[in-house]
């Protein structure tokens, strides 16, 4: 289940359909700060996008690109860094009970082709929240292990093993026992 996202900027799935005219969006400093946390990073410093929507079939092909300044906690060496991530994304929109839906095929064998677009989204209700959409492709190009420039994985050295004969050295009685 997908928690609910914490930036909203919705139209309706009827003027998506029509076309929309490229809208910028702009997160608030409250906005960047629940996305924050919604993304587990440290900060979002600025969050932009630009979406359009062209009619495609019964429903909407949305056009985006965003642009984000965030602060992360590196993997490696624990320290926060700055980072920069870009994005572009097109997702398409079908009403519900669309004959353009995908089907439910839980029952019986799934072809699935890589190569091939992804199935449209179906709309839940007769909105759709295009900041949902900067959202959810900012936190796919995020790096699961974000590491700072420069930082370097050094293993620990490894702790030699004493030999059995220094165990039994140890056994020993000392001379003054």
């Amino acid at each position: 289940m997908i928690r609910d996202i914490p930036w909203s900027h919705t139209v309706t799935l009827v003027q998506a359909a029509r076309g929309l005219p490229e809208q910028t969006l702009i997160a608030s400093e409250a906005d960047r700060k629940a996305i924050a946390r919604y993304l587990d990073v440290v900060s979002v410093a600025e969050l932009t996008a630009q979406v359009s929507t062209e009619p495609w079939l019964d429903g909407a092909e949305l056009h985006g690109r965003f642009a984000a300044r965030l602060t992360q906690t590196c993997s490696v060496s624990a320290d926060d860094f700055e980072d920069t991530l870009t994005g572009d994304f097109m997702v398409r929109v079908v009403p519900r009970g669309s004959a353009n839906a995908p089907q439910d095929e839980s029952q019986g064998e799934v072809d699935l082709d890589p190569e091939a677009d992804d199935p449209p989204d179906v709309a839940e209700g007769d909105t759709i929240d295009l900041a949902h959409y900067v959202i959810e492709h900012l936190a796919l190009g995020l790096d699961p292990f974000p590491r700072k420039p420069g930082a370097v994985f050094e293993p620990p050295e490894e702790d030699k093993p004493a030999s059995p004969f220094a165990v039994l050295l140890n056994l020993r009685p000392k001379d003054d026992e």
